[in-house]
């Protein structure tokens, strides 16, 4: 299987269009048909529906699409890997986590590097905990940003001494907005909008925090969420409450939300992980060792 073959895939399943892939790679309408139907037949699977305008995506397709892109990253964070190993370190660095305000703490040692390392570049990755696992494990990742809870024997990392406080997101024009403080039983019978990764750890038995245990199974899940940002413009209509950490959403006195802790008081402290026994780039390994040098790091 070869890249070239790849990446003719790859811009036929995103064009729709075989006439125009081609146009798009320069190359002629029947080499990659050419090659679509020798890469069917080495995989022995087919790839396409072919309709008489478009072409669309099998099942088998989709997973090809899947592991290609997959391959292909690889590929171009290999090449830029050693393209950087010269003298000035350059190159990038890919960071992958969940929202949280306390990532400021990572941030902090980023800008005291860019004065010394200016040519390293940043590639930041927003998703769950499951995803960011997935791709450290694949190389695609250097770094992996975890909160609790989360089982980290698998990798090596550090304690970044800083935690979240959980709490509820709601208009400050509701009921609720008078309480300093939200118990569970507050919850029970009010439309909830919660992160999908807590709401996945809950069905898989890993409860986040007694908050949830048993009684999720009588909350009212209206919604779930992997952006903080687009959660609140669900509470600002009033479709439901948000639970999720302080500092993420915009409180202020210009603000129609508000954010209540809840109670008891629950908190996420955050590590930095990545694989045991790696292989960094240069511009990797100058992260890796400013992260030793400012936390206590655990394999």
């Amino acid at each position: 299987m070869e890249l070239r073959v790849l990446k003719y895939f790859l811009t036929v399943a995103r064009e729709g269009n075989i006439t125009n892939a081609a146009n798009f790679l320069h190359v002629t309408q029947p080499t990659i048909s050419r090659q679509l139907q020798s890469l069917e037949d080495e995989l022995n699977a087919q790839l396409f529906e072919r309709h008489q305008q478009t072409i669309t995506l099998t099942n088998a397709g989709m997973l090809l699409r899947k592991r290609a892109e997959e391959i292909l990253s690889i590929v171009d964070k290999t090449e830029e890997d050693f393209t950087s190993m010269g003298d000035l370190v350059g190159g990038t660095v890919t960071i992958g986590g969940g929202e949280s305000s306390s990532i400021k703490r990572l941030t902090e040692l980023i800008a005291e590097l860019q004065a010394e390392y200016p040519l390293i570049h940043y590639d930041l990755y927003s998703g769950h905990a499951n995803n960011v696992a997935e791709r450290l494990d694949k190389g695609l990742l250097d770094f992996g940003i975890f909160m609790d809870p989360v089982d980290l024997s698998k990798y090596n990392y550090a304690d970044m001494r800083v935690a979240d406080t959980w709490g509820v997101v709601m208009r400050k024009d509701c009921e609720l907005a008078k309480k300093t403080a939200i118990k569970k039983e507050d919850l029970v019978d009010l439309p909830l909008i919660l992160s999908s990764q807590v709401t996945q750890q809950t069905k898989n038995g890993d409860t986040y925090d007694e908050w949830f245990g048993k009684r999720f199974a009588d909350l009212n899940v209206v919604a779930t969420f992997n952006l903080v940002y687009t959660a609140a413009q669900f509470v600002a209509q009033g479709i439901g409450y948000m639970i999720t950490f302080d500092k993420l959403v915009d409180v202020s006195s210009e603000s129609p939300l508000c954010f209540r802790p809840l109670e008891p008081l629950a908190k996420s402290k955050l590590y930095i992980a990545w694989k045991k026994y790696p292989v960094f780039s240069p511009a990797a390994e100058v992260l890796f060792k400013k992260i030793q040098a400012t936390f206590a790091s655990k394999a």
